[in-house]
């Protein structure tokens, strides 16, 4: 059985331990010379960096999101034995981990890690399409002659180099395409490296939920689970034209994954569409103060995030949850886009008046879209507004100053709401 050593990279097939350096962490498999398709997530990004940065957290449960009536956006595995989970409410996870660091996030930072990520990865494969700061699929089809080793072992390097050189871990999924690779990446983590082969991967998903297909959600899970869909065994028993008239576009696709083809290429050029941050409230609201709070740190937080990435939008979109759960979305396009909290929070706060007798709310969420360059951005100021450009200047100077002290260093009034 073909193995690679992950510590030492030594390639042998002894499937117990490494001959060369002693060590257990091999991966074995059949294939595992022979595929290409990657999918590397790091190990709960945000809390690492924040981990790495602070030695003191290295033991402790560290959460990384809101106040009380904010959302987990990161936990550290510390916390998640705990039960603590993205998107969970932080007083439910406060609850279940009282004792947790909570630390507001650092976008800048995480940007920064992930762009060394990614300059690593760059030597890999030009084949690189990101997914966030903190995952990517890789294609290294056809690089063997030119790193002289197979993919898996180039895989398994990049893992080692990110330990090494920058304090971060992440998760290895290697397969013959994407929807696998993904799943693979899912197994065994942290610093997990798992693979599914061609010859293997109808007896691996036989029996698995179908919520393990990226983009099955709440809705669409009731929607299969009404049609008797519960695995992928359940899905095989329907044919394409069936699933296509009962889930329509979703139905072809979901009958190609039952088999595990994914034909969708590691495409390096697949643009973000979108930046968006939203909250989901302890208790439906309709307090305008407290939601127009909500609208102002989201803002900043779209704002961060775009000018991490160097993007701004043209077009600024608002999306709130009635308490019956049916939602409502409203967009803007302006007249030049842009990457300012400001901008961003005026424009939101304007399409939320247009909906602000429909409360009470359980979720509200702003972003922006139809993104492109910062160089294109925020450059004519508004005429019709003289204070915009005194404000997008202080907003520079304040994330200078937040940038050097950190991001409760200064912050508007309105945020405290």
């Amino acid at each position: 059985m073909p193995a690679l050593c992950r510590d030492c990279l030594a390639r042998t097939e002894d499937t117990r331990r490494c001959p060369s350096c002693g060590s257990r962490r091999l991966v074995t498999h059949p294939e595992l010379f022979e595929l290409s398709i990657a999918h590397m997530d790091c190990d709960a990004f945000y809390a690492s960096v924040e981990k790495r940065d602070n030695p003191e957290l290295a033991d402790k449960p560290v959460i990384i999101g809101g106040g009380r009536r904010g959302v987990v956006s990161t936990a550290c595995y510390v916390a998640r034995i705990r039960g603590v989970r993205s998107a969970m409410p932080m007083f439910q996870a406060l609850k279940l981990c009282p004792d947790a660091v909570v630390l507001k996030p650092r976008m800048s930072v995480y940007a920064e890690a992930s762009r060394q990520i990614r300059a690593m990865m760059d030597e890999l494969t030009p084949a690189i399409q990101p997914l966030s700061l903190d995952e990517a699929f890789l294609d290294l089809s056809g690089t063997e002659r030119l790193h002289g080793a197979p993919p898996a072992v180039m895989l398994a390097r990049l893992t080692r180099r990110m330990k090494s050189e920058l304090g971060l871990t992440g998760s290895i999924g290697l397969s013959h395409n994407k929807f696998l690779a993904k799943v693979a990446s899912d197994l065994d983590k942290p610093r997990g490296f798992s693979v599914i082969g061609r010859a293997d991967t109808a007896a691996f998903l036989n029996d698995k939920p179908v919520r393990l297909i990226w983009g099955i959600g709440p809705s669409a899970q009731e929607s299969l689970d009404r049609a008797g869909i519960r695995t992928f065994a359940d899905l095989l028993r329907w044919d394409k034209a069936a699933l296509t008239q009962r889930f329509g576009s979703m139905g072809d696709r979901l009958w190609h994954l039952a088999r595990g083809e994914d034909h969708r290429r590691v495409s390096a050029h697949e643009p973000v569409k979108s930046i968006s941050n939203e909250t989901t409230f302890n208790e439906d609201t309709s307090s305008t103060d407290i939601l127009d709070g909500h609208i102002w740190r989201m803002a900043v937080k779209v704002a961060d995030r775009a000018k991490a990435r160097d993007l701004a939008g043209r077009v600024v979109v608002l999306k709130a949850k009635r308490a019956n759960h049916a939602i409502v979305t409203r967009r803007l396009s302006l007249r030049e886009p842009t990457q300012m909290a400001d901008t961003i929070y005026r424009t939101a706060r304007n399409l939320f008046d247009q909906v602000a007798d429909q409360g009470p709310f359980r979720l509200i969420g702003c972003g922006i879209s139809d993104l492109c360059p910062a160089s294109d951005a925020d450059k004519s100021g508004d005429l019709l507004d003289p204070g915009a450009t005194r404000r997008s200047e202080a907003e520079r100077a304040t994330d200078r100053i937040r940038e050097r002290f950190g991001s409760d260093a200064i912050m508007k009034g309105r945020a405290l709401r």
